[in-house]
């Protein structure tokens, strides 16, 4: 297990450098400059280029890239420029956010595919198989942006059960006047965002299930006169279940990259909101920091989904 884990990290740390180095290109490649959100009318070409020259950005490029590792290393992520704050301080207010509302839709996801998809799998063509089946179909069919729409329109503003916007009341006092604010601005979009997010993991689980149902190995544990639970819990269930371990992993931390549809028809502040904006506004330090950390995300999510693979099939542990 932990040779695994071992090998995996090392293997990141190449990936890592061929990732910052793909940033860092790209980020030199966006049309336009770094003072895009300060320049203004009265500002002269002498002012101009005695910024550049301050932030180092005449210096060769391979001095820049190794200043800006450098500067990744010391947790120094710039300055954003439509902001006027550090990245680091900006991103990690937005991280908060994320981070809970993703932290609840991924228990709300997993509480709700994985007892669909074991019901649907085990009575195969039954009502119970046919009637998850059509709510499939259905999340499948609808757009995420429309089905988000369609929630808050008819939860926040029709009946006005929860709130539209914003991830806490301005008027939250105390440790759990602010727990149960976040709460409460979280339910909505986490149940819509889980709802629709369920789909894959449901259809995975329920054709694992059914292919795994005929296997010869599972006829062979019948004929032992193993109990019926035993089978399908040690058997079945068990193989079913490695398709969804196998992206579980990039699943969390995709939601941990933040939604951004999802956040923006909310107006909820979080990492996803932050990535539109930082386009929009042409903050390019924000977004370079984004990109770089949405990039470290995925690679964390597929050695998480690793180490959930060999927990679940221990053939697949490095001997």
């Amino acid at each position: 297990m932990w040779k695994t884990i071992l090998r995996r990290l090392l293997i990141m740390i190449p990936q890592l450098l061929i990732l910052s180095l793909l940033v860092f290109v790209l980020a030199k490649m966006m049309p336009g400059d770094p003072f895009t959100g300060q320049i203004n009318p009265n500002m002269d070409a002498k002012t101009i280029a005695h910024l550049k020259q301050e932030l180092g950005l005449n210096d060769p490029v391979w001095v820049q890239y190794t200043r800006w590792v450098g500067d990744l290393f010391h947790g120094n992520l710039g300055q954003s420029y439509t902001q006027h704050v550090s990245v680091l301080s900006l991103i990690s207010d937005r991280a908060v956010n994320t981070f809970w509302l993703s932290l609840l839709t991924t228990i709300l996801t997993y509480a709700l595919a994985i007892p669909m998809g074991i019901s649907a799998g085990r009575h195969q063509d039954e009502w119970q198989d046919q009637t998850i089946q059509i709510f499939n179909y259905f999340t499948f069919a609808i757009p995420g942006f429309v089905f988000y729409i369609l929630g808050l329109w008819l939860f926040g503003f029709t009946l006005g059960w929860f709130p539209i916007s914003g991830s806490v009341s301005a008027s939250a006092h105390g440790f759990w006047g602010v727990v149960g604010s976040r709460l409460y601005h979280m339910i909505l979009p986490a149940i819509l965002y889980a709802l629709i997010t369920t789909t894959s993991i449901v259809q995975y689980l329920r054709t694992g299930i059914v292919d795994n149902k005929v296997e010869d190995y599972v006829r062979t544990a019948r004929s032992k006169g193993v109990p019926e639970n035993v089978v399908f819990n040690k058997h079945i269930l068990r193989n079913s279940m490695l398709p969804i371990a196998a992206f579980m992993g990039t699943t969390i931390t995709g939601l941990l990259g933040g939604s951004m549809i999802i956040e923006t028809v909310f107006s909820y502040p979080g990492m996803g909101k932050l990535f539109l904006d930082s386009i929009s506004q042409r903050d390019y330090s924000t977004l370079t920091a984004l990109i770089l950390l949405f990039g470290i995300l995925t690679l964390i999510g597929n050695l998480l989904s690793d180490i959930i693979m060999s927990l679940i099939d221990p053939r697949i542990r490095v001997k």
